[in-house]
């Protein structure tokens, strides 16, 4: 299964690229998120792996996140044209998937976030739930992106918005 989804947030890439590679602002936009941890490497840098554990519908969920791309490698250096590129594969629970961020300036202060995600599944249950809801998973993709959107813009914090 694959989709696209892209959102427009309004701060300079720059500013965008070093919320997000920031992990400790994970807990403020993530959902369910209960622990991301470097196994090897550097958070965010390519080759590192992490151990992931979400909370989704009252269960934990385990996997690990492998870097697979940054571009430009140096964040502190992007060009003035160039686009950011991450790219990380997820791995847990009979689940693989690819996930391609692309940020693009779309504005002088704006910029446009693009994620292309890929999904395998091990297990017949979660085939047949990807292929008669595939829209869940774009659901949730955007939902992630919209919350992010949010913490980025004004600061808005998940944890103190549940009710």
């Amino acid at each position: 299964m694959k989709y696209t989804v892209s959102i427009e947030i309004a701060l300079p890439r720059e500013r965008v690229v070093e919320l997000l590679a920031d992990p400790a602002h994970l807990p403020k936009w993530l959902r369910g998120v209960v622990l991301h941890e470097p196994l090897n490497g550097m958070h965010g840098r390519v080759g590192t792996r992490s151990r992931v554990v979400l909370e989704m519908g009252g269960k934990e969920f385990e996997c690990i996140e492998t870097i697979t791309r940054l571009d430009p490698a140096d964040l502190d250096r992007i060009p003035e044209a160039a686009v950011v590129h991450f790219e990380r594969e997820i791995v847990g629970g009979g689940m693989w998937n690819a996930a391609r961020e692309r940020f693009t300036e779309s504005g002088p202060e704006t910029t446009l976030w693009t994620s292309e995600n890929e999904y395998r599944f091990d297990g017949l249950l979660m085939r047949l739930v990807s292929r008669l809801m595939p829209g869940t998973f774009r659901k949730q993709s955007l939902q992630h992106m919209r919350d992010f959107k949010a913490f980025a813009e004004h600061g808005t914090d998940l944890r103190e918005t549940k009710g």
